[in-house]
């Protein structure tokens, strides 16, 4: 049971490695290099887009280890809910449960805001200037959220650790 707790938890943080690592450099070195690789917004926007639905291929996957494991590792807080509320490990849980759901609503938002079509209305050069710009902003600014609430999770997550 040790080893196969262990494994567990060595998946759950390879997962939180891919994810929060991940976004953490599309946003961070990746969105700022594209001004070098494009003039366009355009240009700029298709590349991230491209790179970020091959993020996705193993994105996604993680998050999903990242969930299932996060449950299986917190099954013995969520078999007594009054330790939910009446421990601060139990808050700290709940909070990060919360922030999960939060991420996922943020993910699931972003994902829906450029999908395929809108890709397609992009590369052709066919949306206005000002739907361009608020478009992009409105990508950022999910992107960010993205990683301030992984980031989150994981101070979170070494809360949990400590035995806070």
């Amino acid at each position: 049971m040790l080893l196969a707790n262990a494994l567990i938890m060595w998946a759950h943080l390879i997962a939180a490695s891919i994810w929060v690592g991940g976004s953490i450099f599309i946003g961070i070195v990746l969105a700022p290099l594209l001004k070098t690789f494009s003039d366009s917004v355009e240009g700029r926007l298709s590349i991230m887009i491209s790179v970020g639905r091959r993020f996705n291929m193993i994105g996604v996957p993680s998050l999903i280890v990242l969930i299932l494991t996060g449950i299986y590792n917190s099954v013995g807080i969520i078999e007594k809910p009054s330790m939910i509320l009446d421990t601060n490990y139990g808050i700290v849980l709940f909070i990060k449960i919360i922030l999960v759901i939060v991420l996922i609503i943020i993910f699931a938002i972003h994902v829906r805001l450029i999908r395929t079509e809108v890709e397609k209305k992009i590369e052709t050069q066919s949306l206005s200037g000002e739907h361009l710009q608020k478009l992009r902003s409105k990508i950022i600014m999910l992107g960010r959220l993205t990683v301030i609430v992984s980031i989150v999770i994981l101070l979170m997550a070494a809360l949990l650790h400590s035995g806070v």
